[in-house]
């Protein structure tokens, strides 16, 4: 059976998310260290940048969620190890191997000629497969990666949307902020989960602003996600969102941005329920007895 990034456990996806996807999520994503040293400039950010190039050279023509795990396994690959060459051909392998290993999970039969026919340099089958292996001990054979993906259909099932094409255009908006934002190094040290929640937040801030605080509030009562890592995930993830649409003057949008737009919208519910064009229905959802969202 092909390896499904929205079903990782091959658990129901459309219910609730469950608890061991919370409890191991940490351990598919990069050490805190890593994300560190790319920040502050101990790692080389051009690595990492020109091997995430050739990956996406490499998967043209191939589902984006090839190209969405093979980062993902670049960078726990990265992180849990020192790079023995920098070379050009050293990082090309290195792409080409991640590219190799996440097609396979996701079940395309994709030949080491098809993948060299994107350009780039020329390896035997030995020294890819020899490759293949450096990254599966690096990565411990955790090959089934707990992603922002694995989250959204549970989280985008409590809000209980009861319109088929708002629910897909949500998933949809979600799903392409996310691609946008994996390269960006800020986000490398937020959980799957709280990636996913906050995508999910900033679609639901474009395409049903009026929902806005109802979504908030029954995502913050999922006792796994922490509101201060949601609220500055969402100021980040916001960026990526705003940066998708070619026609919006970006330095205008940073001059009129808050500086923490969530804030805005945690501090004064009232506020985004003056904003929007839907049409405003009642969000109800169930609630547990002594619960809150914490927020006022």
């Amino acid at each position: 059976m092909e390896f499904q990034l929205e079903n990782p456990l091959l658990a129901d996806s459309t219910t609730a998310p469950s608890h061991p996807l919370f409890l191991i999520e940490p351990d598919h994503m990069p050490s805190e260290k890593y994300t560190e040293n790319l920040r502050f400039g101990d790692f080389d950010f051009a690595v990492r940048r020109d091997i995430i190039s050739s990956i996406s050279q490499l998967c043209s023509g191939l589902d984006r969620l090839v190209l969405y795990l093979s980062v993902n396994y670049l960078d726990r690959f990265l992180s849990s190890q020192e790079l023995p060459q920098t070379r050009p051909w050293a990082l090309w392998l290195i792409a080409m191997s991640c590219v190799s290993l996440a097609a396979k999970m996701q079940g395309f039969n994709v030949s080491l000629s098809d993948l060299q026919g994107n350009g780039g340099l020329i390896f035997d089958s030995e020294t890819v497969r020899r490759m293949e292996v450096v990254i599966l001990g690096a990565l411990k054979w955790r090959m089934r990666s707990i992603t922002p993906f694995s989250f959204v259909p549970a989280f985008i099932s409590i809000f209980q949307l009861k319109d088929p094409p708002e629910t897909q255009a949500l998933k949809a908006r979600a799903t392409e902020i996310i691609f946008r934002a994996q390269t960006d190094i800020s986000l490398l040290g937020f959980k799957p989960s709280v990636i996913a929640a906050s995508s999910l937040l900033c679609a639901s801030n474009e395409l049903f602003p009026l929902q806005f605080s109802c979504f908030r509030d029954a995502i913050l009562e999922c006792s796994y996600v922490h509101k201060d890592h949601l609220e500055q995930c969402y100021d980040k993830m916001q960026q990526a969102a705003v940066e998708g649409y070619e026609s919006v003057d970006e330095s205008a949008l940073r001059s009129d941005t808050p500086n923490n737009v969530l804030d805005q919208h945690f501090g004064s519910t009232s506020d985004s329920e003056r904003t929007g064009n839907t049409s405003g229905r009642a969000c109800k959802r169930p609630r547990t007895s002594g619960s809150g969202s914490g927020l006022s």
